[in-house]
C-alpha cells in the first residue's frame, strides 16, 4: 500500500516538471491565446476534482449526521476559502503577466514572486492528493485506490501545462533555459511536501477526514476563481477559456467515475 501511496503523490509533481521542461523545447513565449486555453482547462478540472473528489465523498462520510451530513462540508469549504484568503495577503506574490505584486510589500525579486504565485497555486492541489489518498490508507468506503490515482492523474494532466506556464515566463525575463526549468520544478515540490503532511494529519484524526476533504476543496476553489477563471478570460472576448473549462471539468469528471 506505501508504495502505491507514494507513487501515487508524485504523479502530480511529475506533471509540473515534464511542463516546466518544456521550455527546453518551445523557442517562443507561450501566446495569450494559448495561456488562455491552458487556464480554462486547469479550473475544470479542480473544479471537477473539488466536487467528484473531495466534496461528494466528505458529504456521504457525514451520512450518520443525517440532514445535517451537508455540515462538514460546508464548515471544511469555508476554512480552505479562508486559509488560502490569508496565504494571499500574507505572501508576496507575483502572477505571470501581472505588474503590480499581491500581498505585502517585499523586496523580492520578481523572478521570487513570481515562482511564489504558483507555489500558492500548488499548496490545495498537494493537500487535495494527500487527503485523498489518507482516507484510502484509512479504509474510508467511500474512497478506492483507483479514485485517488484519478485524482492524482487529473491534477497531473492539469499541472503538465501550468509547469510551462511558469518556466516560459521566467525564461523571457531573461532567465536560462535551465533555471526556468529548475524554478518551474521547484514550484510544483510543495505539491507532494502538502500531500505528505496532510496524510500525517489525517492519520490522527480520522475523524476530521470530511473536513480535511472539503478544506481541500475550499482551497482549490479559491484558486479557481481568484486567479485561474480570471487569466481564461483576460483580454479579447473569446469562448476558449470556456470551451476548455468544460473540456477540462469532463476529463476530471470521467477520470473520477470510470477509475473510482
Amino acid at each position: 500500500m506505501y508504495q502505491e501511496v507514494f507513487q501515487g503523490l508524485l504523479i502530480p509533481f511529475l506533471g509540473t516538471a515534464l511542463g516546466a521542461c518544456c521550455v527546453f523545447f518551445m523557442k517562443k513565449e507561450m501566446s495569450k491565446f494559448l495561456q488562455r486555453v491552458l487556464a480554462g482547462f486547469a479550473a475544470g478540472v479542480m473544479v471537477a476534482a473539488s466536487i467528484w473528489s473531495l466534496i461528494i465523498p466528505a458529504i456521504e462520510q457525514s451520512a450518520h449526521l443525517g440532514k445535517l451530513s451537508f455540515l462538514p462540508a460546508a464548515v471544511g469549504f469555508w476554512c480552505g476559502i479562508l486559509f488560502l484568503l490569508f496565504l494571499d495577503y500574507a505572501i508576496p506574490h507575483l502572477h505571470v503577466d501581472a505588474n503590480e505584486a499581491e500581498g505585502p510589500k517585499s523586496h523580492l525579486s520578481r523572478t521570487t514572486m513570481m515562482v511564489l504565485a504558483v507555489t500558492l497555486h500548488n499548496i490545495p492541489e498537494g493537500m487535495a492528493v494527500g487527503v485523498v489518498y489518507a482516507g484510502y490508507m484509512a479504509g474510508s468506503a467511500d474512497i478506492s485506490f483507483l479514485g485517488a490515482l484519478a485524482l492524482s492523474i487529473g491534477i497531473a494532466i492539469q499541472n503538465f501545462p501550468e509547469g510551462a506556464i511558469v518556466s516560459m515566463p521566467l525564461k523571457a525575463e531573461g532567465k536560462s533555459k535551465t533555471k526556468a526549468a529548475l524554478l518551474g520544478i521547484m514550484s510544483g515540490a510543495v505539491e507532494p511536501i502538502g500531500a505528505v503532511f496532510t496524510i500525517l494529519a489525517a492519520s490522527y484524526v480520522v475523524p476530521l477526514l470530511p473536513y480535511l476533504l472539503s478544506f481541500a476543496a475550499g482551497a482549490m476553489m479559491y484558486v479557481v476563481v481568484e486567479e485561474l477563471i480570471p487569466e481564461m478570460a483576460e483580454g479579447e472576448h473569446s469562448n476558449a477559456g470556456t470551451l476548455f473549462f468544460s473540456f477540462g471539468f469532463t476529463v476530471m469528471m470521467i477520470l473520477d467515475v470510470a477509475l473510482g
